[in-house]
């Protein structure tokens, strides 16, 4: 129940929905029930049971009225009696009819607003839900992302969330409309026979007894069906980015095979949850027949028993028995519910659960505006790890205002997590990192960030135009600074050669461009942004000879008149820094410029460097 209650609060504010809702549906169930209610007279019109004799000695009139189905009975009898009496029984039985359709339109029109109340209502939650989802993935931490399979977000983000949204809607408007048709049409059957609607409220218990038990049993497959399904999206996540290395190794009958076995989980999941769904609907129309037999031949008894204390009517106990087969469509319609919302509720703890999630990087009170960088980057004594794995130990550096740092060294010595930290992508484990002589803890996310361009050596790029990858993140950029920065970047040309110019779509990761040509643009995309700190994480590594040298002339260009902390695999590019940092074991093993650096005939940097000068 705490899991149902937290999931409606994305359904809110239901005040305007609840009470129009119940209007509507109020007045749908009144007008169905005087749809059925017209039955009765029909019945009697035709076997000719009204005549002159049914027209009370003192004729009653509006003035009389009272909420009973017997002043209604009464007053209507009166009046189609008239009818026969001055016009025929055609003539009755015509007006009758008329009744009976305008009754239905009256009652189908407040069904489809009440419908059309409903399906607003559901696409409002889903959109609450999908954007309460996104806001989530956004808030959370980089570390976060790097111990979760990507597939399995997305399936929260899709199949759980239709789950959620099937069970939050279905579940208020079921609750909501089938409660009222209940009791409006058992307020009819208790006006018409009180013994016999008894009766029949002392057979429901043994009915809701049994879709209670299968409710409880469908939740556990429920969850099993989210979790493998959350799986199979993962494998097939996995799958499409990793396309190119399963054909090149000849790996698909491997992949197929785990994605298969995932399948026969899930298909097996699938089958024993739909066994018990599918088991609720069988099982309340079994019990409906069995309740409407019993009932004929209880209510049969009171017919043909004359002795009887309460002694029906045919043509009462036919429209008794009409209106009940119509108090098991709610019935029916609840119980189904039920299993919908043991689904949803499966669905809305791998939600909830995501949701939960606290980010490991956010803003501490109170906060503090890094409007404009002004003196240095200092790390003192920062120590890091990843788990129990430490990566750094007692980093000391500091990158003065306008000054090119460079980090080298041997792969895994921690190159890419100091840079990372500058940022906060990640937190210090211990020590501090200071901007401006201020821990960078006490800056909000948002003003740290913005001072920052950062250029990897993976080209992160999105599936839109080259204008708006450029100019990613801010609103209404100008098309000269756009086009201005793709100059710097070295960019332009090539961009004005392709099929739509700066409005052609790139693909998926920009797919449909070169390596050369997606890093080039996430160099005019920093300098677009303008940063006065630049982080360039292994920006030429992956580059020909070629597409390297665009590429080191567009960073030379971004570097001028910034602080710029570069990551270099080719010792080549940072020969001009002014100070070279060599890492290795997560700890400083050397520092200098390159010419002090090169002195040292038995120190890392020149060994790097005689490796690169011999390949």
């Amino acid at each position: 129940m705490k899991t149902y209650l937290r999931l409606i609060d994305f359904a809110k504010p239901l005040g305007g929905f609840i009470a129009p809702y119940l209007i509507l549906t109020t007045l749908a169930s009144i007008f169905s029930l005087a749809n059925f209610a017209m039955l009765m007279p029909l019945l009697d019109i035709l076997f000719g049971n009204i005549d002159s004799s049914t027209i009370p000695a003192h004729p009653l009139t509006l003035d009389d009225f009272e909420l009973s189905t017997s002043f209604i009975k009464n007053y209507g009898y009166q009046e189609f009696g008239r009818i026969i009496e001055q016009q025929g029984p055609l003539t009755a039985l015509l007006a009758l009819c008329s009744i009976t359709i305008s009754a239905s339109i009256f009652a189908n029109i407040f069904r489809y607003m009440a419908r059309r109340m409903a399906e607003r209502l559901k696409g409002k939650t889903i959109a609450n839900i999908r954007q309460a989802m996104y806001d989530k993935v956004l808030s959370l931490d980089i570390g976060f992302f790097n111990n979760q399979r990507r597939g399995d977000i997305v399936s929260r983000s899709t199949n759980d969330i239709f789950a959620v949204e099937a069970s939050i809607t279905q579940s208020l408007t079921t609750f909501v409309r089938e409660p009222i048709n209940l009791i409006v049409f058992f307020w009819a059957l208790f006006s018409m026979s009180p013994q016999l609607t008894l009766f029949t409220l002392a057979l429901i218990p043994v009915s809701g007894g049994g879709i209670s038990f299968i409710a409880k049993k469908l939740k556990k497959h429920s969850k099993d069906v989210q979790s493998i399904s959350s799986s199979l999206v993962s494998i097939l996540d996995e799958t499409i980015g990793g396309m190119r290395v399963i054909k090149a190794f000849n790996a698909e009958g491997f992949v197929n095979g785990k994605y298969q076995e995932e399948n026969d989980k899930y298909m097996n999941s699938f089958t024993k949850e739909a066994n018990r769904r599918e088991l609720a609907s069988p099982f309340s129309e079994v019990m409906g027949v069995t309740f409407v037999a019993v009932l004929l031949y209880y209510g049969g008894k009171l017919v043909l028993d004359e002795s009887s204390s309460a002694p029906l009517e045919a043509s009462q106990f036919i429209g008794y028995i009409v209106l009940f087969t119509q108090v098991l469509n709610p019935a029916k319609a609840i119980s189904n519910t039920i299993g919908v919302i043991q689904r949803g509720l499966a669905a809305g703890e791998r939600l909830l659960e995501f949701m939960e999630v606290e980010p490991a990087i956010k803003d501490s009170e109170p906060l503090k505006e890094l409007t404009e960088f002004k003196g240095s980057i200092e790390f003192k004594n920062v120590h890091f790890a990843y788990g129990d794995n430490k990566v750094l130990k007692g980093i000391n550096l500091s990158i003065e205002k306008g000054k090119t740092v460079a980090l080298v060294g041997p792969s895994g010595g921690g190159k890419s997590t100091i840079a990372d930290l500058i940022p906060r992508f990640y937190d210090v484990t211990e020590g501090e990192i200071l901007i401006d002589g201020v821990n960078i803890k006490e800056y909000s996310l948002d003003s740290l960030r913005r001072v920052m361009g950062v250029v990897t050596q993976e080209s992160i790029l999105f599936h839109d135009s080259i204008f708006n990858n450029i100019a990613f993140g801010a609103n209404n950029a100008s098309k000269d600074n756009v086009m201005q920065a793709a100059k710097i970047a070295n960019a332009h040309e090539f961009i004005e050669k392709s099929e739509d110019g700066y409005n052609t779509v790139i693909g998926e990761r920009g797919t449909k461009l070169s390596g050369g040509q997606r890093q080039r643009l996430s160099i005019a995309r920093a300098v677009f942004k303008n940063p006065p700190i630049l982080i360039l994480d292994e920006a030429t590594s992956a580059l020909d000879t070629e597409s390297e040298k665009l590429v080191q002339d567009a960073i030379t260009h971004l570097m001028k008149n910034r602080t710029s902390l570069v990551i270099a695999h080719r010792l080549s590019t940072i020969q001009d820094a002014d100070e070279i940092i060599v890492i290795k074991d997560g700890g400083v093993v050397e520092r200098g410029t390159h010419n002090a650096l090169m002195q040292h005939d038995d120190g890392v940097y020149k060994k790097l460097q005689d490796l690169q000068s011999i390949s």
